[in-house]
């Protein structure tokens, strides 16, 4: 990039350096520190004293280094290709600077962060002499075989398109087009374009979010959904299945687009990580996952700077898509170290520390965040969403620390994970009764129109029922479950049904690793229709245990794994045996 000598150093503390300005800065300005010509941005500007932090390691960074200027904030290139790579945290390729650096990430590395080489076939979709405005879909590339990647005008820029090429197969340095714009300046279009990344990309309109994104997991879908365009966070602490959950939800969620950002992990985790996404297989294509995935890594021995920009790279990336109207999951595993980093920053540029030394500013960095997220028409006037899902990896399992806190006021959705549930092998290891989602009634309407208007009635009954179990279960610890009437009894066993066959489900079974939004249901049905028929035979006097011995209760528990998705028949086949089971206990005790 274009730059030039603007100051030198005065002072270097880790990543934070200060130097004496001789020409004009910007704050938030992408600037190159000393000969090796590090990556840095303009944190704040005093007289002719600027404060840098440098998303690179300062070794050897000494007073006296030069200082250059570029004129661009911290952004990132938005166009095809940006599918399938693996980022680090300020939108370098990872594959392509190992090829030039080896193992460890050379300093002053300057690689484009999209293939310049590549030819793209183009297919315009507009024609010269129409009048565009900013965000305007001017043409579509085949980005891989899953995704059509459609060529976005800058949102800034509007004009009329006085030419055009046609289609074919170019470069993205190529000129595909000239915009004139109103004051009659003359634009060079290309298939990509920079945005900075802590400025949010602008939209048509914001739309309240009312349809779920389906995930095959039954206790999320039902009991805790998550809407397109929503938010959600993932706490637990280490072994609870955060990692297993965000794979299942990349896997299965139904977003056209998956963004990963690896935010401050250990170096093995982001390893499996980036071996196990290529490959993960997409269920419904049967093609690689990563031909609709993007990958930002940056692990914990990387530059502490770097990661606290991930966050903001990740979003603009899910942003762009998008704009192009897709429906786009961004999950940041973990915003915990993200806030460390934040933490580490503030104590070097010596700001006053708030609780358990995290900045004051915490808050507001989540929410900023957070509030990019949404359900949307872009100013194209497609529809697309993003919806936001961080974990959440709390210093020993302690949910009351800060950054657990804070994520709880931005986010309507939250997924506790629980240590016992884990260590019991109950997965996915959600907290039914910790967790809680604010979109089931915004869902609710979804539901009753494409799947069933019970849906909404059988989530409470049987969350009812799980309630009354957790309370029941404190009796009996105390004095045992046998001082329990009958009736009383028969809740805690519908709750373990509950618990064995519909909220426990392995990701690892052909069959359970993805249930549809009906087979959720028709299971939800069939235990509660269950529960409602043997509270009648116990009314009648019958005991306990002549209901815990019917045959029923194993074959309801294990329709989640015998019946596939689309053969929901055999699910009445279960309910015509369960019911002349009934049928002959009850004869038996109305005689």
């Amino acid at each position: 990039m274009d730059s030039k000598a603007v100051g030198k150093i005065t002072r270097v503390n880790g990543p934070i350096v200060q130097a004496a300005l001789t020409d004009m800065l910007k704050m938030m300005e992408l600037v190159e520190v000393s000969g090796y010509h590090l990556v840095g941005e303009v944190l704040s500007i005093r007289g002719d004293s600027a404060t840098i932090q440098v998303y690179e390691d300062t070794s050897g960074v000494k007073p006296g280094d030069p200082v250059f200027g570029t004129g661009l904030p911290l952004s990132v290139e938005l166009g095809p290709g940006v599918i399938g790579n693996v980022f680090d945290g300020i939108q370098r390729p990872l594959k392509e600077i190992s090829q030039k650096s080896g193992i460890y990430i050379g300093r002053g590395i300057n690689i484009p962060s999209l293939d310049r080489q590549k030819k793209w076939h183009f297919v315009p979709t507009v024609k010269e002499g129409e009048v565009l405005q900013g965000g305007a879909i001017i043409g579509t590339v085949q980005e891989t075989s899953m995704l059509e990647h459609r060529i976005l005008l800058q949102p800034n820029t509007s004009g009329k398109l006085v030419k055009l090429l046609k289609e074919g197969d170019y470069t993205l340095e190529e000129v595909i087009g000239i915009l004139k714009t109103e004051s009659g300046e003359e634009v060079n279009v290309k298939m990509y374009h920079r945005w900075p990344v802590k400025f949010p990309r602008p939209v048509g309109k914001r739309l309240a979010p009312t349809i779920p994104i389906l995930t095959g997991q039954r206790i999320i879908d039902i009991f805790f959904p998550l809407a397109k365009g929503g938010t959600a966070a993932i706490p637990g602490g280490f072994g609870t299945g955060k990692t297993v959950t965000q794979h299942q939800f990349a896997k299965w969620a139904d977003a056209q687009v998956i963004v990963y950002i690896g935010c401050g992990e250990r170096g093995n985790e982001i390893t499996e990580v980036l071996e196990e996404f290529p490959q993960l297989i997409d269920p419904r294509s049967g093609k690689a996952l990563m031909e609709r995935t993007i990958l930002i890594a940056n692990t914990s021995n990387m530059p502490v700077t770097a990661r606290e920009a991930s966050i903001y790279t990740g979003i603009t990336l899910a942003e762009y898509y998008r704009d192009m109207g897709y429906d786009v999951a961004i999950m940041a595993d973990s915003s915990s170290r993200w806030a460390e980093a934040l933490r580490e920053m503030s104590g070097r540029l010596e700001e006053m520390p708030a609780e358990e030394g995290y900045p004051a500013y915490l808050g507001s960095k989540l929410a900023a965040f957070y509030e990019r997220a949404g359900y949307c028409q872009t100013k194209s006037g497609q529809m697309g969403s993003i919806s936001a899902i961080g974990a959440v990896s709390p210093a020993g399992g302690d949910f009351s620390e800060p950054v657990t806190q804070n994520t709880k006021r931005f986010v309507r959705c939250f997924w506790e994970l629980d240590k016992n549930l884990a260590s019991s092998r109950h997965f996915p290891s959600i907290n039914w009764m910790r967790s809680y989602s604010q979109y089931v009634d915004e869902c609710r309407e979804w539901w009753e129109k494409n799947v069933s208007k019970r849906y909404l009635e059988l989530r409470n009954d049987a969350y009812d029922l799980l309630q009354k179990e957790d309370k029941l279960q404190k009796i009996v610890k105390l004095i045992g479950p046998d001082a329990l009437p009958e009736s009383e009894r028969l809740v805690l066993e519908i709750a373990r049904v509950i618990k064995l066959g519909f909220l426990q489900q392995s990701a690892y079974d052909d069959i359970d690793m993805y249930t549809t939004p009906q087979k959720q249901l028709r299971i939800l049905d069939l235990i509660m229709k269950f529960y409602v028929r043997a509270a009648e035979l116990i009314r009648s006097g019958a005991p306990i245990a002549d209901v815990r011995e019917m045959e029923s209760i194993p074959r309801i528990i294990r329709v989640k794994i015998t019946v596939p998705n689309d053969k929901l028949e055999q699910v009445d086949e279960v309910e015509s045996f369960m019911a002349k089971e009934f049928e002959k206990l009850e004869a038996q005790y109305k005689a």
